[in-house]
């Protein structure tokens, strides 16, 4: 047994320490789903430990399962896993065991849980107050759950521009991602929050509702919203200076981007006070290819409450929600080749992997693969950096 780490604990406690907060302090509030006479090892000890295992890159239950069963005495017992009276060692749950567990979680008191995990973390991280948070909204579905003649588990996130996912909820089967926006957002604190999302979501039911809950939003506007569209792209844009302009270079392609932005009070959009334009230039290195694209865009933020370049990075930003996040969890972590369909299994699994992904962000890790297997190497690593000390 390690020197020093067997005295790793994390006592539930209402409040977390402002330094150390720690994932089972979260947890606790979960209902167990399971019997009482059929309760023979802790949900706190079951859940904390899946997490561990996905942070240390497990991508099935199976693997979950793994490295639960190979994790030393003192790890298990730091868990909140019990010594066996009879046999004076901790006795760890089959994979069968696992399974049935998380599949009868509630996903959304998991979810929220998770949630609250994450934003007291990233709390403790901050360097200061910054006058926006900037918040993307964007839908996945699960491919690997889809079965024959039904339809895949669909899940909407959200995830602020630093790398945090804050939010997730599950799509009715019957329904799209777009009337689960409103409840996806509703248990947050959106005030001073600029809201960005894809075209689904520029909806004036979700403009209004934003701007009543003091936050702001950046609203694209595509042609299947034919008539502000028109509107905007017969603004004077000729006749705007360019607000802010930008020059990138990667994954063979040059792209160059001109923000304009004007005051119009007339924009067919609840509480939309500015109307923009997104011209970029894109240059294909290999076949020497040209194309040119005009974006537009509605929001809520008066002229003067944020910076050309801050708009413009809050546009790109956006994306990260597809390629930090949803991208990740399909390459590091298999999630579209996952079969896994019991229960609420494939929501619970996508939230082990989004509190995976977040914390290391969290930490400054940009490779989520290579820090996976960073954390891998060692049982303490994971213990860590969900909070034990």
């Amino acid at each position: 047994m390690p020197s020093g780490l067997v005295q790793l604990a994390c006592t539930p406690s209402p409040q977390p320490l402002p330094d150390a907060v720690c994932l089972v302090r979260f947890l606790t509030g979960l209902r167990d789903p399971r019997d009482r006479r059929g309760r023979r090892f802790p949900l706190t000890a079951i859940v904390s430990a899946a997490a561990a295992g996905v942070l240390a890159g497990a991508r099935s239950l199976t693997a979950i399962a793994e490295w639960i069963a190979d994790a030393p005495e003192w790890v298990l017992r730091a868990l909140g896993f019990t010594v066996n009276p009879f046999t004076r060692s901790v006795t760890v749950p089959h994979t069968t065991t696992v399974m049935r567990l998380l599949g009868r979680l509630d996903g959304d008191a998991f979810d929220a849980a998770i949630s609250a995990f994450l934003q007291a973390r990233a709390h403790t991280r901050q360097s200061g107050e910054a006058r926006w948070r900037a918040v993307a909204v964007d839908g996945k579905q699960l491919r690997g759950t889809r079965t024959g003649g039904g339809k895949a588990v669909w899940l909407i996130a959200a995830m602020d521009h630093a790398g945090t996912v804050i939010a997730q909820g599950q799509v009715d089967a019957r329904s799209n991602e777009t009337p689960a926006f409103i409840p996806l957002l509703d248990n947050l604190t959106l005030e001073n929050t600029v809201v960005t999302a894809d075209a689904t979501h520029t909806q004036h039911a979700n403009g209004l509702w934003l701007r009543e809950r003091d936050a702001h939003y950046i609203a694209v506007v595509k042609r299947n919203h034919p008539s502000p569209h028109e509107q905007l792209k017969n603004l004077p844009w000729t006749d705007v200076p360019v607000d802010h302009k930008d020059r990138t270079k990667g994954r063979g392609r040059l792209e160059i981007r001109h923000l304009k932005t004007v005051a119009f009070r007339h924009l067919d959009y609840p509480g939309a006070r500015q109307a923009l334009r997104v011209m970029r230039w894109r240059n294909d290195l290999t076949s020497k290819k040209i194309t040119i694209e005009r974006i537009y865009f509605v929001t809520s933020l008066p002229p003067g409450a944020a910076t050309g370049a801050q708009i413009a990075d809050w546009i790109r930003g956006h994306w990260k929600i597809e390629n930090q996040l949803h991208h990740v969890r399909d390459t590091t972590f298999t999630e579209d080749a996952s079969t896994i369909r019991t229960g609420n299994l494939p929501r619970v699994m996508a939230t082990l992997r989004n509190l995976a992904i977040s914390t290391l962000r969290q930490d400054g890790r940009t490779n989520i693969a290579a820090a996976t297997r960073h954390h891998a190497r060692h049982p303490h690593r994971p213990l860590a950096t969900l909070g034990w000390t």
